[in-house]
Formats: structure tokens, C-alpha cells, sequence
């Protein structure tokens, strides 16, 4: 029977791209198993040297990022023994000698100065590789472009179902999180790619406007969104928030703003759809081809966020049309589909 490993690297943070790995890896056997093809599955989750978190393997993961192509295949060899296939979900892990199989969300490591390092090694690893997964077909023109990669595999990613349909948040709680009021809502990273310096010079303009509108950001606190936003009137910086409250703060919003300048997919553009809440995004990256023409898309700079972010918010009639088509859209996007791709892939380079 061949066997499967899939390896992460947990973290404290969990963001986009850990929800993927959970939602992927927590379908795999079944999804295989619909393939006909009889596997064992088997999970790895690597934690570096000094770290509390739970794991099963640890690894000097600072070290390995910059090591040589060759001290990574020898880790490789040690850490993937007995596979058939092995499918690591992020490239600071060392490359497999059996069928390798790299998911890749996007390059920002090799197109954003501030963004962490790309791994030494990863664009050779990558090119090696037996399947190369991309979240987009943006990723893989990108994967194509930038590092010389031949064939990449696009795979979309699902959309949790707890955000279709969604219920808001309880008065009672988004009070105590001070939104009082209708709220937009931008949550995420702060990476300059984000684009919130646009959102921030934005704000202004939509608060004369609308000035009973309030700017909700959830997200890990960063130096620079509190710089930006701090003392803006009706802004609320909400930091990270519990997991469980997302749906219902992203269904509790008038409008959900996506203005970044690059995302390899967006997934909170199709969490408001499902949860029937208007978008708007940056006509930038991967997000028209996301947002599938049922977002207001609009130019990265802040007049035109502007703009956007108070259309959204106007009580047009056509608004409630663009709502419902977007709600179908995102029920295209769903994990079970996406592991039936990955489980394809994987029986593929067996």
C-alpha cells in the first residue's frame, strides 16, 4: 500500500495558508480513498528547536532555510523515509527524494523586500519537484514566470463553511469590540502588500460620507496598520481575533475591503460572499480572477478605494444582485473539491 506523508510547520499565528493545510490534510485519506486507490496517510508537523508549541518532529527551521540544496536533500532523506509520495505544505521544509509535491500560495518572498527571506534553495527544490501546486492560475503564471517552473497544478482553495450564511455577531459582542454601528471590515496581515497606507488615506474621504461608518481591522497587531490608523475617527484596531468569532464579524459587516496590491489568492473575498456580504478589492493580482466579477474592483490608490468602499455601502438595489451571485460563486470554492484535486495529484506522481 503506498504511503503519503504531509508536513507542516506549526505555528503560533495561523493564518490563510495554516487553514489550508488543516482543511487539505484533514481530508486527504477520504479523499483518496473516493480515487479507488487504497493509501496510508501520514502527518507531520515540524516545530523548530526551542518551540512550545506541539509538533512531532523538530528541526532547525532558521538554519534550514539557508542551507544548501544538498544539506536540505540529506534532511529530506531522513525526515521523508518510507514514502511514496511526500507533500510538504510550505517551502522552508526540505525537499523529498521520492515523489516531492511543494504547495505554493504565492512569491511574495521573491517580489516584497519586507516579507520574509525566500528559502536559498526553494526555486531549484521547486523546479525538481514532482507537481508544483498553485493556489491560482495568478500563482501559477507567477511560479511560471518568476522561478521557472514548468507544469505547475492549479488548485483552488474552499471556503470554510461556517462563513455561508453566516449569523452576525451578537450586539453584545461587537459592542464590546466598540462597533456600535455599521462597520467595513479589513482583516489580515499588515505587509506593505496589504495596501493599507491606500485604506488609510481612504478613510477620510468615506468618512465625510458616511460619518456613521465604522473601519473594523482584525489582524496581529503591527507597528505600522497602528500607525496608519490610530486616532483616525471611527477606526477600531480589534487585533487578532478568536477564530471562532470570524464568521460572524465578517457576516456582521456592511462591506469587507480586499485593497491589496498582491495576494496568490484572497480568501477573505469569498468568506464575505458566503457570508452575503458586498466586497470590494483592488482590481490587482489574483483577486479579479477570485472575485470572478462579483466584487466592486477597483484601482489600488485611495480615491478609488474610496469611491468603492462608499458604493458598497450606498443601499443600491443592484448591490443585493452582485450579493447573491457572489454568494453562488463562493459555493463553487469548496475543501472537499480541493482535496479531491490534491488526492488526484497525488495518485498522478505515485
Amino acid at each position: 500500500m503506498p504511503q503519503l506523508s504531509i508536513t507542516t510547520i506549526v505555528t503560533d499565528t495561523p493564518m490563510g495558508a495554516q487553514a489550508y493545510q488543516h482543511q487539505v490534510t484533514s481530508r486527504a485519506a477520504q479523499a483518496l480513498s473516493a480515487t479507488g486507490a487504497q493509501w496510508t496517510v501520514r502527518e507531520h508537523t515540524v516545530r523548530s528547536l526551542r518551540s512550545s508549541l506541539p509538533g512531532d518532529r523538530r528541526l532547525p527551521l532558521g538554519r534550514l532555510a539557508r542551507a544548501s540544496a544538498s544539506t536540505r536533500a540529506a534532511v529530506g532523506r531522513l525526515l521523508y523515509r518510507g514514502d511514496d509520495v511526500s507533500h510538504r505544505m510550505t517551502l522552508e521544509l526540505p525537499p523529498s527524494p521520492h515523489a516531492d509535491v511543494v504547495t505554493l500560495h504565492d512569491v511574495v518572498a521573491w517580489r516584497f523586500p519586507d516579507e520574509s527571506a525566500p528559502v536559498a534553495a526553494a526555486a531549484e527544490e521547486l523546479r525538481g519537484s514532482a507537481a508544483v501546486i498553485c493556489v491560482s492560475a495568478f500563482t501559477a503564471s507567477e511560479a511560471q514566470e518568476l522561478l521557472g517552473i514548468a507544469d505547475p497544478h492549479v488548485v483552488p482553495n474552499g471556503v470554510d463553511p461556517r462563513y455561508f450564511d453566516a449569523p452576525p455577531l451578537a450586539p453584545a459582542l461587537l459592542q464590546g469590540l466598540g462597533l456600535d454601528g455599521p462597520y467595513v471590515l479589513h482583516a489580515g496581515g499588515a505587509a506593505r502588500r496589504k495596501n493599507l497606507h491606500a485604506l488609510a488615506e481612504a478613510w477620510p474621504l468615506i468618512h465625510r460620507e458616511r460619518p456613521d461608518l465604522r473601519l473594523a481591522l482584525a489582524g496581529p497587531v503591527h507597528a505600522e496598520r497602528t500607525a496608519l490608523f490610530e486616532g483616525q475617527p471611527g477606526v477600531h484596531l480589534l487585533g487578532r481575533l478568536p477564530d471562532e468569532l470570524m464568521p460572524g464579524l465578517v457576516a456582521g459587516a456592511v462591506a469587507v475591503a480586499v485593497p491589496s496590491l498582491y495576494e496568490g489568492f484572497g480568501l477573505p473575498v469569498l468568506e464575505a460572499m458566503a457570508a452575503n456580504v458586498p466586497v470590494v478589492a483592488a482590481n490587482t493580482s489574483s483577486l479579479p480572477e477570485v472575485a470572478c466579477g462579483h466584487a466592486i474592483l477597483t484601482e489600488p490608490d485611495a480615491v478609488a478605494i474610496a469611491a468603492g468602499i462608499i458604493e458598497a455601502t450606498s443601499g443600491d438595489s443592484a448591490l443585493a444582485t452582485m450579493v447573491a451571485a457572489g454568494r453562488a460563486h463562493a459555493a463553487e470554492y469548496t475543501w472537499e473539491r480541493s482535496a479531491a484535486a490534491h488526492a488526484r495529484i497525488w495518485n498522478a506522481v505515485r
